[in-house]
This record gives C-alpha cells, sequence and structure tokens, in this order.
C-alpha cells in the first residue's frame, strides 16, 4: 500500500464560498457608508430629495435621515465583522441586509434608482452569507 503525501487542493466551491463572502463584506461596508451619506444628506436639507410618486407609507425626510445614518454605522460594523470572519458579523450581516431590503423598499418614493440598486446589493450579500457553508472552516481575512 503506498500512501499519497501529496497536499490535497482546496475545493474550488470553498473558494468562491470565501470569496462570496468576501466580497459580500466589502459591500456591506460600502453599503454602510452608503447609508451613512444618505443619512446626514436627508438630515442636513429635507429638500435633497423630491418624491416621485404619490405612495401609502410617508414618512418625514428628517426621520429617514435618521433611520438611514443608524442603519448605515450599524451596516459597516456588521461588514467589518463579516471580513474578520466572526460567526455574529454573518448573522448579523442576514438580518441587516434583510432590514435593508424591507427600509429601501420603503424609500422607494425618494431616490427609485438608488433603492432598487441597494436592495440587490442586499439581496446578493443575504445569498452570498446564507450559502457559505464553510463559515468558519477557512482562514481569517
Amino acid at each position: 500500500m503506498s500512501q499519497n503525501t501529496a497536499p490535497r487542493k482546496p475545493s474550488t466551491s470553498g473558494a468562491w464560498a470565501s470569496g462570496g463572502t468576501l466580497f459580500a463584506g466589502v459591500l456591506m461596508l460600502v453599503t454602510g457608508f452608503m447609508d451613512v451619506f444618505q443619512g446626514i444628506a436627508g438630515i442636513a436639507e429635507d429638500d435633497v430629495y423630491t418624491r416621485v410618486g404619490d405612495y401609502v407609507f410617508k414618512f418625514n425626510l428628517t426621520t429617514w435621515g435618521w433611520i438611514h445614518l443608524i442603519l448605515g454605522v450599524i451596516l459597516a460594523i456588521a461588514g467589518y465583522g463579516i471580513l474578520k470572519g466572526a460567526e455574529w458579523g454573518r448573522v448579523a450581516g442576514i438580518a441587516l441586509a434583510s432590514l435593508n431590503v424591507l427600509f429601501q423598499f420603503l424609500f422607494l418614493p425618494y431616490q427609485p434608482w438608488w433603492a432598487l440598486f441597494s436592495m440587490a446589493i442586499s439581496i446578493f450579500v443575504i445569498w452570498a452569507l446564507a450559502t457559505d457553508d464553510a463559515y468558519g472552516t477557512h482562514e481569517k481575512f
């Protein structure tokens, strides 16, 4: 019997999962910072955003500014946790990306294109974090 001493190559699915998680963490950071800037703009000036249509759900733009500012800070912290490989970062990332989809949907009347883009990014983040079976078993970034 001969023993195979060749080093094992990591699977390509594990590499894709790690890459998707890394990309999800970066996207969470970017989305968090963009939400912070969006929140600051909403707090500073109520007339920065214009209403596109007449929707059932209406909020004061200053309220939206505070929502985006707080959510943005928390998203950025979760993105940092994802990049560090923390399990809480993954769980928080999925929960906060889901919350971001909801808030961006409600923000559609004010910034429809950005809201749709941000929802798409958040959906990718949810998918990447939820499908990474190797989370916690791969090396920290």
